[in-house]
């Protein structure tokens, strides 16, 4: 059986070789040998995610015909793709790559800091604001004032609260897409959504294709519900998705799900476009994959006149291909654990049947205090707070990420909560363990990546301004100097990644 989950053609390879030639060389750079080049490429490609790990590259001579050079190079780029760790192969199977074993792989997701440590620590760990008052404390006196009802109830509403259900129903409606209450599942946050949606539909070994880079505690959900995660390269910039790459993984790799945030992605900020979500939507059901969509950033839209495309629901109406996936956590409160799934009746019938054998329901009191919200207006109002914060903090990121690291590259999203920023060729992983000796607490590139791509990557959240972003950037490029220099205290030479 191979071992390979997707497969890269000969063509496809070669633009992706010819793009990275654009880059300028820097003075004095000496040209290495055609082979090394290749095998220096493919490598590249690998550890941005552009290539995705477990992926089966051309024949020898197919490559070669490709790129107009000799199959002799192709070989020998390829003996040392496979001594370095990043190509297996096997006879009659073909060559796939792979990331070698000492290579930090992103072994869990992303965990808060500890409350303890917020004052000599500057945490960019987490995507996640503070509560936006009055409005929590609003939402919670309204939900206490509801409660006496429910109070003389037995408590267990393992479909959600029907009048939050409703209130969500009523908002798809408003939104262009007719939803009823039996559309709808309340659930603990939208983790707690995916979770059972993957237990639904993805058993053990079952295939989910996901974007590659994605978050990174979806990720490893996926990985422990014992899922085959199969990525699919964002395409260049804010492009969103690459449909030639989602057409043929659905066709050839047949996965029971896919994964997707078409809104605001995390962690590119990345707005995919209502075209694409057109196709992606035709090209699922044809290949007979269920599609989950989490729109928990979608109402974190920053910039004025930005045109916001049509769910990706409206292209499935009856739920029968999409499954969405929302959130107070994002555009609210992280500590508001409320999220939600919209699918069509029967999907939430299964959903809230193998509820039994989970969590039973969500908080009653947090149910109801998302519906206050949702019912008089808070919830705009509180929104409106949250994405005039987050703009704020981006703006202040940015500014001085161009000051402090300007041979950084990012692309400033028009949402979200999120900067995915290539560091000039200094690994992520070795960025994020120096910068917490320096006071700066950075997830690196490979947490979003499938089995330790995204090397030469970090994420960082819109969470801090003024003063306190100056100085979180600050000791990121205190951290990027002692990793450029190797005097960081460890026992490694520091990993660049340069073309």
């Amino acid at each position: 059986m191979a071992q390979w989950t997707s497969a890269v053609g000969a063509a496809q390879l070669a633009r992706l070789l010819n793009s990275q030639q654009e880059r300028p060389a820097g003075p004095g750079t000496r040209r290495p040998p055609a082979y090394r080049a290749l095998a220096d490429g493919v490598r590249l490609l690998v550890l941005e995610g552009r290539v995705p790990v477990a992926a089966r590259l051309p024949a020898e001579r197919e490559l070669a015909l490709a790129l107009s050079v000799s199959r002799t190079t192709v070989a020998a780029a390829y003996e040392a793709l496979r001594a370095e760790g990043f190509l297996e192969s096997r006879r009659g199977a073909g060559s796939w790559t792979a990331v070698p074993a000492g290579n930090p792989l992103p072994a869990r997701g992303l965990e808060p800091l500890p409350p303890e440590a917020l004052g000599s620590l500057i945490d960019l760990g987490c995507a996640a604001l503070p509560a936006p008052e009055p409005w929590l404390t609003r939402a919670v006196q309204g939900a206490l004032e509801e409660l006496p009802p429910y109070a003389r109830t037995h408590g267990d509403y393992p479909a959600g609260v029907p009048a939050l259900r409703q209130t969500l129903a009523e908002r798809y409606t408003a939104r262009g897409i007719p939803t009823m209450p039996e559309q709808i599942m309340v659930t603990t946050g939208a983790m707690g959504a995916i979770d059972a949606i993957c237990h639904l539909f993805g058993g053990r070994g079952e295939r989910i294709a996901v974007e590659s880079p994605l978050y990174a505690n979806v990720l490893q959900l996926m990985r422990e519900a014992g899922a085959r995660l199969v990525p699919v390269a964002m395409a260049e910039g804010f492009a969103g998705w690459d449909m030639d790459r989602w057409r043929q993984v659905l066709r050839e790799a047949a996965p029971r799900l896919a994964y997707v945030v078409a809104d605001f992605h995390n962690p590119t900020g990345a707005l995919v476009g209502e075209d694409q979500r057109r196709q992606l939507v035709d090209a699922a059901r044809s290949a007979g994959t269920v599609v989950i969509v989490d729109e928990t950033m979608s109402e974190l839209h920053l910039d004025e006149g930005l045109e916001l495309p049509r769910p990706v629901c409206a292209f499935d109406p009856a739920g029968s291909t999409v499954v969405t996936v929302g959130s107070a956590s994002k555009a609210f409160w992280a500590g508001m654990r409320i999220g939600w799934v919209r699918a069509a009746p029967e999907v939430i019938r299964s959903l809230v049947a193998a509820r039994a054998y989970a969590d039973l329901g969500t908080p009653v009191l947090e149910q109801l205090a998302v519906n206050w919200l949702l019912s008089t207006g808070g919830w705009e109002q509180a929104v409106e707070m949250r994405r005039d914060q987050a703009r704020e903090n981006r703006d202040a990121l940015v500014a001085a990420l161009r000051r402090e690291l300007p041979g950084w590259e990012f692309d400033v999203p028009n949402g979200g909560l999120t900067l995915w920023v290539r560091t000039g060729g200094l690994s992520g992983s070795r960025l994020a363990e120096v910068g917490e000796r320096v006071g700066v607490r950075v997830p690196s590139g490979p947490r979003f990546g499938v089995d330790g791509a995204f090397e030469g990557y970090v994420r960082l959240p819109f969470t801090v301004s003024g003063a306190v972003a100056d100085e979180a950037v600050a000791r990121l490029a205190a951290a990027a100097q002692l990793v450029e220099t190797g005097a960081h205290g460890g026992t490694d030479t520091p990993r660049t990644f340069v073309a």
